[in-house]
């Protein structure tokens, strides 16, 4: 019987520009699709890192051609057009591989935004770089401006930073289920989601703050029921003592193992830790749930039990 899978797509599966994206969705489609062939469900999240900030680079340039005419674009409209602008190639992409083979299933994407906690500590602490380097005169002025916090950044000059805040709500999701049930492959929670504060009255106001897409896939794992959460990341297992001498690859991680190596500080904070903490929060939410992390090439042999690290409760 097949299962219901969400993967988390890091940002290798898509390429950092325009023609890498076409031809790296083409692999990743591949990928996709020997799961869904197997009888699964399949929901994809995906990152948005180099993507998001080509968007907001360019917008940044356009301001600076003509300030008085175009204001800075907020950072959850750059979001939004990233959500738009890959899952237009990756949807495409699915459903060609998906007719090679001679699979009928519709493919959607879903425009997605994700509510965040306006109390979250992460907006007292903004530290996720976005965006183009600036001088320190052009930081300023927008610091006026705007309100934007900005870091120097190794002597290259100075970025914007935003808040990380962990996910709460994700708004789409009753949208997002109906297409699951209607035998849909589903592609939402782009880039983490488009972080959105509630302000009263019903409206919803974007908020400038990154969504680590990790932990928006965890969450929609958790929301739609899911019975496998996958990870897909540059390593085929998880590591403790990663390129050291004494490097092990890790097969199997319970939450509570998981816990003493995120003590000893054994994952990286931009890289690995995220993706375990995401999902051992998943494997711990409901008995008989398991999350993988692998690489993209393996993830129909690691549901299979073959290879990458399985991490369960």
């Amino acid at each position: 019987m097949g299962k219901r899978i969400v993967i988390a797509l890091g940002g290798n599966a898509l390429g950092k520009n325009l023609p890498e994206q076409m031809e790296a969705v083409q692999h990743t489609a591949r990928a996709i699709v020997d799961l869904i062939e197997q009888g699964n469900e399949v929901i994809v999240v995906h990152g948005n890192g180099p993507q998001v900030g080509m968007i907001a680079n360019a917008m940044t340039e356009l301001t600076r051609s003509d300030p008085q005419k175009y204001i800075p674009c907020p950072l959850s409209v750059c979001g939004a057009m990233s959500q738009g602008y890959i899952g237009y190639d990756l949807q495409n992409a699915l459903r060609e591989e998906m007719e090679r083979r001679g699979i009928t299933r519709g493919v959607a994407t879903v425009l997605t935004q994700v509510e965040v906690d306006p109390e979250d500590p992460a907006f007292e602490n903004p530290t996720k770089p976005i965006g183009s380097f600036m001088t320190e005169d052009e930081a300023e002025q927008l610091k006026r401006d705007r309100g934007y916090d900005f870091v120097e950044d190794s002597g290259r000059g100075y970025r914007r930073v935003v808040a990380s805040p962990k996910p709460r709500r994700i708004v789409e999701l009753d949208t997002i289920s109906s297409l699951v049930a209607a035998d849909h492959v589903v592609i939402a929670c782009g880039g983490g989601g488009i972080p959105v504060l509630p302000t009263g009255n019903h409206h919803l106001k974007g908020a400038a703050a990154v969504i680590d897409k990790d932990f928006a896939a965890e969450l929609l794992a958790e929301s739609l029921d899911a019975d496998y959460l996958v990870i897909l990341t540059a390593v085929e297992k998880v590591a403790v003592n990663f390129g050291k001498p004494d490097q092990q690859w890790l097969d199997e991680l319970t939450p509570e193992t998981a816990g003493k190596y995120v003590d000893e500080g054994q994952f990286a904070p931009g890289s690995m830790l995220p993706k375990v903490q995401a999902a051992v929060k998943f494997a711990e939410s409901k008995p008989g749930r398991s999350a993988l992390i692998t690489l993209l090439d393996r993830a129909a042999d690691g549901i299979a039990g073959k290879t990458g690290t399985i991490v369960r409760a």
